[in-house]
C-alpha cells in the first residue's frame, strides 16, 4: 500500500482502500480514483505550498453548490495536508463523460442555481435573514463575496464581503493588475485600467443585481455528464453577478448554443449584456495571463482598450 493510500485510509477511517487505475487532472492538479469499503472516492493532489488554501476553497465551493442542490456536483469529504508537501482534496467519485446530451439541461440547472439565492431572498424578506460571515448556504445572502478564499486556478480570490457588485468585481481586477505589474513589470495595464474603471458604472445602469451563487470557473473542462444528469466540478465559487458565470463558458468552447438558449429561457439577457460579457471575459484573460503568460496579455489589453473606447463615446 502506498503512503497516499495509508494516509487516506487513516484520515477517512477506512477498512480497506485500493486504486481503481482511473486518474485525471489538468494543468493545475492531478487526481486518482480509489475503491474503498465506504464507496468510490477521488483524491486531487497539488504539491504547491498554497494547495491547502486552494483545496479548502474548493471544498467550501462544493459544499455550497451541494446545499443549493440545483446541479449535480461531487460531495466533498476532506482536505488533507500531504506529508510530502502540498495537499489533497477528497470527494466522492462520479463516473462521467464529456458534456453532450445534457447540455440544455445544464443550462436550465445553472439558471436555477443563479436564481436560488433570489428565491431565498423572497422567502426571507419578512425575517430579514442575511449571511455575512456564517457558513450556512441555505440562508439568503445579501452581500457579494464568500466565507473563505477560493482560487481560480491556483491564484487566490479576495472574497471579503462587499455590498456593491461593481466594487467587488473591480477589486478582483485590481488584484490582477497588481500581479501583472509585479510579475511582468508592466505599467501600461495599470494606466489602461485606471482610465476604464470610472467609466464602468455606465454598464450597470438600472440593473438590480441580487447576489447569485456562482461556480466561478465554468469552462468546458469543468462540466461533464453521467447517463442521467450533467455534472459540474472544480468550482471557485463566490456570490456575484449571474452573468459572470457565462463569460468563461464562451471562451474555450464546450458549451453549445442549446446550453445558452436553455439558460436564457429562465434568465433573459438584459440591456448591456454583451459589453458586460466583454468585461467578465477580461477578468479570465487576466487570470490566464497571470497563470500562463503567453498571448493572454494582448487579449486582455485589447478587451480593456475596446471597452475604454466604447464607454468614452
Amino acid at each position: 500500500m502506498s503512503s497516499t493510500e495509508e494516509l487516506l485510509k487513516h484520515e477517512l477511517e477506512l477498512t480497506w482502500i485500493k486504486g481503481t487505475g482511473k486518474s485525471g487532472g489538468g494543468c493545475i492538479n492531478e487526481g486518482t480514483a480509489y475503491d474503498t469499503d465506504k464507496g468510490l472516492i477521488f483524491a486531487k493532489y497539488n504539491s504547491k505550498p498554497e494547495a491547502f488554501q486552494m483545496f479548502e476553497g474548493e471544498y467550501e465551493s462544493l459544499a455550497a453548490l451541494k446545499t443549493a442542490d440545483q446541479v449535480k456536483v461531487p460531495s466533498p469529504k476532506k482536505v488533507l495536508r500531504n506529508p510530502k508537501g502540498g495537499a489533497m482534496l477528497v470527494m466522492d467519485y462520479i463516473d462521467m463523460q464529456g458534456l453532450s446530451l445534457h447540455a440544455a439541461k445544464l443550462g436550465e440547472q445553472m439558471a436555477r442555481l443563479h436564481l436560488f439565492n433570489k428565491g431565498l431572498k423572497e422567502k426571507a424578506v419578512s425575517k430579514q435573514q442575511s449571511l455575512h460571515y456564517k457558513v450556512d448556504y441555505s440562508c439568503y445572502v445579501t452581500h457579494f463575496g464568500f466565507p473563505v478564499t477560493t482560487c481560480c486556478g491556483y491564484l487566490p480570490q479576495d472574497n471579503n464581503w462587499m455590498d456593491n457588485w461593481l466594487d467587488f468585481f473591480a477589486r478582483k481586477i485590481d488584484q490582477h493588475v497588481r500581479w501583472a505589474e509585479e510579475k511582468y513589470n508592466d505599467r501600461d495595464v495599470g494606466q489602461e485600467w485606471s482610465s476604464l474603471l470610472p467609466k464602468l458604472p455606465k454598464l450597470f445602469l438600472d440593473l438590480d443585481i441580487v447576489p447569485a451563487l456562482l461556480h466561478g470557473d465554468l469552462w468546458g473542462g469543468n462540466a461533464a455528464e453521467t447517463d442521467e444528469d450533467p455534472v459540474i466540478f472544480d468550482p471557485a465559487s463566490f456570490y456575484g453577478h449571474s452573468e459572470y458565470d457565462l463569460a468563461i463558458s464562451k471562451m474555450f468552447g464546450g458549451f453549445g448554443q442549446t446550453y445558452f438558449n436553455s439558460y436564457h429561457n429562465l434568465i433573459p439577457k438584459q440591456q448591456g449584456f454583451n459589453d458586460r460579457q466583454d468585461l467578465y471575459v477580461m477578468f479570465h484573460y487576466f487570470n490566464h495571463w497571470n497563470h500562463f503568460d503567453g498571448g493572454y496579455k494582448s487579449s486582455t489589453i485589447r478587451l480593456m482598450h475596446g471597452l475604454n473606447k466604447k464607454l468614452s463615446s
